[in-house]
């Protein structure tokens, strides 16, 4: 049985996750600083696998955080869009950079997201988040490293010596 197929399951579980631990409530100081966790999960898988998560796979994916945080409608599922979209465009040269320079180039994309968020709510007449929110995409890029090590090691299981 391939690696592949046997690690099927790592996907749709970390996705899971992900909302789950966007799900997780945090003390009111503590709310601003949280990182978007779907985003950094799709953006991993993205990477890794782009033939089983792309744009489709994003709009479901974003639908159902719409449905699970009780947001617009499609908002995630545009940002998650969004994202998948620049990463796939720029997936040749991302896959080789040293994580460092991945922790930045994500930590743009969580930046991107938050500006498109922040467009979104504008257009439909929402309030905007306070600055402190703005912190999130920060935390996001420092937390990069270590969740594309845990990823990674799941994905490709354990390694005989």
């Amino acid at each position: 049985m391939s690696r592949l197929r046997l690690n099927s399951w790592i996907v749709p579980v970390s996705i899971v996750a992900a909302l789950l631990f966007g799900l997780l409530p945090l003390p009111e100081w503590l709310r601003p600083f949280r990182p978007y966790w779907l985003a950094l999960v799709m953006a991993y898988w993205g990477l890794e696998t782009p033939q089983r998560v792309g744009l489709g796979f994003a709009f479901v994916t974003g639908l159902i955080a719409d449905v699970m945080f009780g947001g617009l409608l499609g908002e995630q599922a545009m940002r998650l869009m969004i994202m998948v979209f620049i990463l796939q465009r720029f997936r040749a040269r991302l896959r080789f950079f040293p994580l460092w320079q991945q922790s930045l180039a994500i930590g743009g994309l969580l930046l991107n997201d938050r500006i498109v968020a922040t467009v979104i709510a504008v257009a439909v007449s929402e309030p905007i988040l306070p600055w402190a929110y703005w912190w999130a995409p920060l935390v996001g890029m420092m937390l990069w490293t270590p969740l594309f090590l845990l990823l990674d090691a799941l994905r490709l299981g354990r390694r005989d010596r």
